[in-house]
């Protein structure tokens, strides 16, 4: 039965929040103190906190003082997260964190305040709902200072909140007063299983999930940010799953653009940015995450061939058709979940396939169902080609540049790798491919065009001369460079393609993806002053925890679309590698 549900709290822009995760799901918590997004169990799943698009539900530790000030940090290479602020009587922490490692069926979300200077007063609220706000707990009881009840399908347990009171909506209260110097625990456990042993000890799962952030993520002390690589490699870890899949982003329905209608699902494992994460990793040494991305994308490619989807959950299964939600939305976006993007053929991502491959091999990472399913990515891109495709932004079918060139990249990186009989004729089916896309696809200045029929420069274009589609000191590779910068660049950041005759700003956001691309394109071409530009302008257009949504809006300076992007962080990883040493190419 349905309960009378609190007001939600109202939203902070993007900026503010910061990322908790385990692989398995992810959290966001605001300056308040609020988780205002979660789903349970899984990425894919129904959100159980959901206040970022308004839906009724809460968990948040907050200074009963009004008058307090917010900021935060990370620990250092980990997704564990210090909530801070400073009040009229002294200094508060709340460190929080998900339980890692994790299991697909239970969270398990630890949060400990800390009296850091002065007694912590805080007010706790626990009002989580399930199916995006429809159903609040049921059965509640407490016993021994655990609470336990249901949520929907879930079991709920909740540990720390001895003195807590019922509240309206079926959550809980609690008003919490933690003396100078002393810490008070608050674990919350939201799990698929009825609890069969005794609540987690805290210290226990502190001391887990601390040992565990430190042996996941590499130094990245060869790259020419070191911090800031390895905190983006903490953000992929905390995206990918136990079965080998990477989440686009943790969350849904942000927007790009305010009521344009640019808010998309985006907490499913898209090949494409999975094979970026595979190589970008690859690129800096680490190989976990290269291995996962090479398990996943494989086993789709085996079970798929040359029908491969776009994107699946992060079990392997279809992405689930749109539907609207009941709920008001994040302002300037709506409540859509799920993806239209099923049927789509994508033709860069088998291309994307055999660059992730490529790079499995060059660190000796493949096995014999690997170069399996690279001869059925290399099969599919035979048999197709030649025909129309959605591309990388997900548009109308056309023969497009990128998608082909990918392709072509793609059969030279791999090729290298192979037999010299096959790597011969992956080669030579590459140069078949380049030669199509030069008769139609080649602009009268030089440079690359979006498709025979569009005259217009495209960033992704950038990616084939990166990737080894043609040699870097080739005249289109150079043009298609310069063209970017020109027509496409603005202020220190790079823009997918021109909309329309409005100014580029106007349209839509700077695509930071992009802007990382280009400083790679001008680091190889020998730049590496203007590289260095192109860098540092796209890495600082981040949030106060470190993180990158898809888009930047450059006169406002904010963030815009779903957040965090993994896409973005694995390719400020990838880049910050490239520019620490040489110019090189091709970079796979």
């Amino acid at each position: 039965m349905t309960s009378k549900a609190p007001s939600p709290l109202p939203p902070h822009v993007l900026r503010e929040y910061a990322l908790l995760a385990d692989g398995e799901r992810g959290a966001l918590v605001g300056p308040r103190g609020d988780i205002a997004w979660m789903c349970a169990p899984r990425w894919h799943d129904d959100a159980v906190f959901a206040s970022l698009l308004g839906a009724p539900s809460a968990y948040a530790v907050t200074p009963k003082d009004d008058r307090h000030v917010w900021g935060g940090r990370y620990e250092d290479g980990s997704l564990i997260w210090r909530s801070r602020w400073v009040t009229s009587g002294g200094i508060i922490e709340c460190r929080e964190a998900l339980a890692f490692p994790a299991t697909p069926e239970t969270v398990v979300l630890l949060r400990r305040v800390q009296a850091m200077s002065g007694p912590a007063a805080v007010r706790v609220t626990l009002c989580p709902r399930t199916e995006f706000g429809r159903f609040g707990m049921t059965r509640l009881a407490e016993r021994d200072g655990v609470w336990t009840g249901r949520l929907g399908s879930l079991y709920v347990r909740w540990s720390g909140g001895t003195q807590a009171r019922s509240s309206h909506g079926g959550g809980l209260e609690l008003d919490l007063v933690v003396a100078e110097g002393d810490h008070h625990d608050l674990v919350l456990e939201i799990s698929t299983r009825p609890w069969d042993g005794p609540a987690p000890s805290p210290d226990v799962a502190w001391d887990s999930t601390e040992h565990a952030w430190s042996s996941a993520v590499p130094a990245m002390d060869t790259t020419i940010a070191a911090d800031d690589a390895r905190q983006s490699a903490a953000t992929l870890r905390g995206l990918t799953s136990s079965s080998g899949a990477m989440v686009a982003a943790a969350t849904f329905g942000l927007p790009e653009r305010a009521a344009q209608g640019r808010n998309y699902d985006y907490r499913y494992a898209w090949i494409r940015d999975q094979c970026y994460a595979g190589q970008a990793m690859a690129a800096s040494g680490d190989l976990t995450l290269l291995d996962s991305a090479v398990r996943f994308v494989s086993d789709r490619v085996l079970a798929d061939g040359d029908q491969l989807a776009p994107a699946y959950t992060v079990t392997g299964e279809p992405v689930p058709e749109e539907r609207r939600l009941d709920l008001p939305g994040y302002p300037g976006g709506s409540s859509t979940v799920g993806n239209w993007i099923n049927g789509q053929f994508q033709l860069d991502n088998l291309g994307e396939v055999l660059l992730l491959l490529a790079a499995g091999a060059g660190r000796d990472r493949l096995d014999v169902e690997h170069w399996r399913a690279a001869e059925v990515a290399v099969a599919a891109i035979r048999d197709r080609w030649q025909q129309p495709d959605s591309g990388i932004w997900e548009l109308e079918g056309r023969r497009w540049t990128h998608s082909r060139l990918m392709c072509a990249a793609g059969l030279r990186a791999l090729g290298r790798h192979a037999p010299a009989r096959q790597g011969s004729a992956w080669s030579s089916l590459a140069d078949s491919i380049v030669a199509d896309a030069a008769r139609d696809c080649l602009h009268p200045s030089g440079h690359w065009q979006r498709s025979p029929d569009d005259g217009r420069t495209d960033a992704s274009l950038l990616l084939p001369g990166i990737r080894g589609a043609l040699p870097t000191s080739d005249p289109r590779t150079v043009a298609t460079v310069d063209a970017v910068a020109r027509q496409l660049g603005s202020r220190g950041y790079v823009y997918r393609f021109r909309q329309d005759e409005r100014p580029l700003g106007e349209a839509e956001g700077a695509f930071l993806l992009s802007g990382f691309h280009l400083a790679m394109a001008v680091h190889q071409q020998g730049r590496h002053t203007e590289a260095m530009r192109w860098f540092e302008r796209n890495r600082a257009a981040c949030g106060a925890p470190g993180l990158f949504s898809e888009e930047y809006d450059v006169e406002q300076r904010q963030l815009r679309g779903n957040y965090p992007q993994a896409f973005v962080h694995a390719l400020l990883i990838e880049s910050a590698t490239r520019l620490a040493g040489p110019s090189t190419a091709p970079m796979t």
